[in-house]
């Protein structure tokens, strides 16, 4: 039990790892696009959201659960698509939520606070479906 407990602990680290390179991912589009391509904050973050979620499969399934390699990649690229589509949605309103209620007086600033905000509330969701369903059956 704890051996399995440590296990998993290993497995969300890497998890979260996978998820600060996608965070720098999701960032670095998100600001280019506003500042340097003047797309509103909803495509931006759209954009910006998908390239992580792309980086974020290719790394979860070398590094964070290996053993998936050994599945068919489609099915679990439908799976962790459509656990990405209910954090992509948790992300825009949390987000857009945010940065339209209370930091938007911040400027650049006020919307990547709340971009950081929706990152980490994501980051649960994330690992947590994902780790019951597209990789449930890795020890």
């Amino acid at each position: 039990m704890i051996v399995a407990n440590r296990r998993e602990l290993v497995r969300f680290a890497k998890f979260a790892v996978v998820g600060i390179i996608g965070t720098i991912v999701d960032f670095t589009v998100l600001n280019v696009l506003i500042l340097g391509f003047d797309f509103s904050k909803f495509w931006a973050s759209t954009c910006s959201f998908s390239a992580a979620v792309v980086s974020n499969f290719i790394w979860n399934r070398l590094w964070t659960f290996p053993e998936s390699r050994e599945k068919a990649l489609v099915p679990q690229l439908v799976q962790f698509g459509l656990v990405s589509l209910g954090g992509y949605v948790i992300n825009q309103v949390i987000f857009l939520g945010l940065d339209g209620l209370i930091f938007h007086v911040w400027g650049t600033l006020g919307y990547n606070i709340s971009k950081a905000t929706a990152t980490v509330v994501v980051l649960f969701w994330n690992f947590g479906v994902n780790r019951v369903w597209t990789y449930r059956d890795i020890e």
